[in-house]
């Protein structure tokens, strides 16, 4: 169990797995910068906190959930979670708004899968599902959390502990995904991972003023 002091932002997961440089640069450095994209994501994030909550029949809707799990050190905003009634029971389905498309990789489930965690731990109840809302395609992705996606989450969580802890951010590593990242202009992955070329020189120039 983690202290209240001890405990890191949720969206931390997700940069986790997108990029650890990213997130060390975030959440070690304190570094952010806005693209079109992150402004794009910030404006449907925006729209969906501008509601306090809804209720149509069997369904009450609460925006801009606070979210604490004391289990796996995180704390954070859920845009949205629906009660649904069953019974004389209302219980919790997460849904996380996302403004570009379905991704290959589980980054954008394992935080809503984390979202959940804190639901249950906080709620003490158990949520089978929620879903992922993306603005380009328009529409609802349903994720199960199952046995595989809750391991991955307190996985990533722990990771994510220890590179904070650890206070050192890894070394760029140029790929496709960085041309969508708002942190690309100072991250600068294309020159300081090719070969480490600009370390050698800059190393060098050193080493010639001692001599």
């Amino acid at each position: 169990m983690f202290n209240e002091e001890d405990l890191l932002q949720l969206s931390a997961l997700q940069h986790m797995l997108f990029c650890e440089r990213q997130c060390a640069l975030i959440h070690i450095e304190q570094v952010w910068s806005e693209n079109l994209f992150t402004a794009e994501g910030r404006i449907m994030h925006d729209r969906v906190d501008t509601s306090k909550h809804e209720t149509r029949r069997n369904i009450r809707t609460e925006f801009a959930v606070p979210l604490r799990s004391l289990r796996l050190g995180l704390i954070g905003k859920a845009d949205v979670v629906e009660f649904h009634r069953k019974d004389d029971a209302w219980k919790p389905f997460p849904v996380e708004y996302k403004r570009g498309k379905p991704k290959h990789d589980n980054c954008d489930k394992v935080q809503l899968c984390a979202q959940a965690i804190c639901l249950e731990e906080m709620l003490n109840v158990e949520i089978d599902s929620g879903a992922l809302f993306y603005g380009k395609t328009r529409r609802r992705d349903e994720v199960v959390f199952d046995k595989a996606l809750r391991i991955e989450t307190e996985e990533t969580a722990k990771k994510v502990h220890e590179l904070i802890k650890s206070g050192m951010t890894p070394r760029p590593e140029f790929s496709k995904k960085c041309k969508s990242c708002s942190l690309v202009q100072i991250c600068m992955p294309e020159i300081c991972s090719k070969n480490n070329k600009a370390s050698r020189y800059l190393s060098r120039i050193f080493n010639d003023n001692l001599l």
